[in-house]
């Protein structure tokens, strides 16, 4: 395969503490001409790893309010680029999708492309449980997009960076072919240490939503937001969480890895629900 020159592109990637991701994402990001690494005062060795690769790095101190990280520096860096590729510390765009990124960004009419990415899951590609395909908006056209702002909820527990808003580009969208991969949870601890933050926010909006509070996830939800926000209502929610990866969206064809992601699915509502009883209960109390 052509090893490509450098593409006029700006990759934005958000980090904190991605030492153990950030030489193998930037290894498959040095076709891009520009990448810029917005850090939260990462303590470990993401900011040497940067620095050898002749990248740049621009920290990122979050106010508790929105925007966040991702929506910052959307609005507030100076890009090379009319095109900016997102990517998280934990994804790798692999050589046949740089390609297809590369020619993608000279259609002036598009502007943006949504990428597939590929779950890996205790070393192998999860194709079902409802994880792939899982597209998101990830190549935007500068001015053309941003993330969409789901609550009006400062801090809901679950970090300085973008876990739930996707990108809504105001223009012409595409789809590209080739996936990028996800390394999101290397490890089940991983997994329960992201999933413990992100069932802060679940809990927080759901509590606001259910006082009729105009912070929680208003009216204008795609198909699949409205599936999750109409499931916050019904009772078991951990069970038929997994019914629905495990059976419905076939987790079971991924084998035992599956059985265990769609296990750990449950968990991660239980989580939810639990946590959601608990800030309602404390808000009773005061």
């Amino acid at each position: 395969m052509p090893r490509l020159s450098a593409v006029p592109v700006s990759v934005i990637i958000p980090t904190l503490n991605e030492a153990a991701n950030l030489g193998r994402c930037l290894d498959h990001l040095k076709w891009a001409d520009e990448v810029i690494l917005v850090d939260s005062g990462s303590t470990d060795d993401t900011a040497s790893i940067a620095a050898s690769s002749g990248r740049e790095v621009v920290q990122f101190k979050w106010n508790g309010q929105w925007p966040k990280k991702k929506n910052w520096a959307l609005q507030n860096l100076t890009f090379k680029h009319p095109w900016i590729l997102i990517v998280d510390a934990d994804e790798c765009i692999v050589p046949e999708l740089a390609e297809e990124i590369a020619v993608a960004i000279t259609d002036s009419a598009k502007a943006g492309y949504f990428i597939n990415r590929r779950f890996m899951f205790m070393g192998a590609w999860l194709k079902h449980c409802g994880y792939y395909p899982s597209w998101n908006l990830r190549l935007i056209k500068r001015g053309c997009g941003e993330y969409e702002k789901l609550t009006d909820i400062g801090d809901t527990g679950s970090g300085d960076n973008e876990v739930h808003e996707h990108v809504v580009a105001t223009g012409p969208v595409a789809y590209l072919k080739h996936d990028m991969l996800h390394f999101a949870f290397p490890s089940i601890q991983t997994f329960v240490e992201k999933h413990n933050r992100y069932s802060n926010w679940e809990a927080a909006v759901e509590l606001r939503r259910h006082r009729g509070d105009a912070a929680a996830i208003g009216g204008s939800l795609s198909g699949v937001r409205r599936l999750k926000d109409f499931s916050r209502r019904l009772p078991f929610r951990p069970t038929l969480r997994f019914v629905y990866a495990y059976i419905w969206k076939l987790g079971f064809l991924d084998g035992r890895r599956g059985y265990i992601f769609c296990r750990l699915l449950a968990f991660y509502e239980f989580l939810s629900v639990a946590k959601y009883v608990e800030m309602e209960r404390n808000e009773g109390q005061r």
